[in-house]
């Protein structure tokens, strides 16, 4: 096989990467370090990979070490140059050697593409978490409220004065919202996975007429759809339920703007192609923006949106986010938001087929 064609496979990765010999000679570069460079691979052939770098000694030392087997695969954070930029570009840099004598694999990942993923990892952790704690604290609260309302009931019935009973109602009453409470806690774990073709679009225009029948006035709900994403296999109901509670909660917030008239909702779906996501990496995926003109996360919860119990409004339950992020979850993807004064931006990634 052609020494070029066995690393043709790297033109597939989203992340630059170069195959290196001898001293740092350049035998491949993939599309993406072409593009990162603004020089086509047979330019580059033969040229020195760690002159294109800030402080080219820590790559020659790493490639030393490499070919000398001294380690599996070395990290480490540098500055990349490249053609026609003035600035330098930083870059997580991961290398390691081949089963070749003398040949090293160079691959870069920028920096805010490093951060993303530890930032993926922390909220797949941070959901696994959410999810026993939801679990255990709704059993440990559903055992004594049932005896508490019972308790209540019973001591109605012997009480000879009527107006002490509106203590009992009272306590009757707060069991049974808890208790309502505690079912919406534990509804995604007990309701089954019903999985059938899903278009997306579908979900979508349900979301809309739902949300514009609760807000017939000064709301606009925009379609921004690419009409050729496929349909997958996927629980219609949770991804209805998931995409509407984001954009109810879009919709509470755009209540002062909807008195003006100017309140807007955009449903904008698209496809992405080689993405990383969830510590996995997918060849196509779902990409469902819900997003609103409204005022923006509050900063004292921003880093706790999906934390259950965590409303940014008066009277909401806080659980809404987290039941969305929990249906998406299931569905093997994740919800991403980015927030700022008159712009906020849920992102919905789930894989396709």
């Amino acid at each position: 096989m052609n020494k070029t064609a066995r690393f043709m496979a790297f033109d597939l990765l989203a992340t630059p990467v170069a195959v290196m010999q001898g001293q740092g000679q350049i035998r491949f570069v993939n599309a993406a370090l072409e593009d990162a460079l603004g020089m086509s691979r047979r330019t580059l052939y033969d040229m020195h990979l760690p002159d294109f770098f800030v402080d080219p000694q820590p790559l020659v030392s790493a490639l030393v070490g490499a070919q000398s087997n001294e380690f599996a695969a070395l990290r480490y954070e540098a500055q990349l140059r490249r053609l026609n930029h003035e600035d330098s570009w930083p870059v997580h840099v991961i290398v390691a050697p081949t089963d070749e004598p003398d040949e090293v694999i160079v691959e870069l990942l920028p920096v805010e593409q490093q951060t993303r993923q530890e930032r993926e990892e922390r909220l797949l952790d941070q959901a696994q978490a959410n999810k026993e704690l939801i679990r255990n604290l709704a059993h440990e609260i559903k055992n004594p409220l049932g005896g508490i309302r019972g308790s209540a009931q019973l001591l109605e019935m012997e009480l000879d004065n009527k107006e002490l009973t509106e203590y009992t109602q009272v306590i009757i009453h707060e069991a049974d919202r808890l208790q309502t409470l505690v079912d919406r806690l534990l509804a995604p774990h007990r309701r089954p996975h019903v999985v059938g073709d899903v278009n997306i679009h579908e979900v979508c225009e349900r979301v809309r007429a739902l949300i514009l029948a609760e807000f017939p006035r000064g709301l606009k709900v925009v379609r921004d759809y690419d009409i050729s994403i496929p349909e997958f296999r996927g629980d219609r109901e949770q991804l209805i339920q998931a995409v509407l509670n984001i954009a109810h909660n879009a919709a509470q917030a755009l209540q002062e703007r909807m008195l003006t008239g100017d309140g807007q909702i955009t449903l904008r779906t698209r496809i992405l192609r080689q993405v990383t996501f969830g510590k996995q990496r997918y060849r196509l995926a779902l990409e469902l923006h819900v997003m609103d003109n409204g005022p923006g996360v509050p900063d004292s919860i921003k880093d706790r949106i999906f934390f259950p119990l965590i409303s940014g409004r008066e009277g909401g339950s806080g659980l809404g986010l987290t039941l969305a992020q929990t249906f998406v979850q299931q569905h093997h993807g994740m919800i991403e938001c980015d927030s700022e004064p008159g712009r906020t931006d849920f992102k919905i990634l789930i894989p396709l087929p």
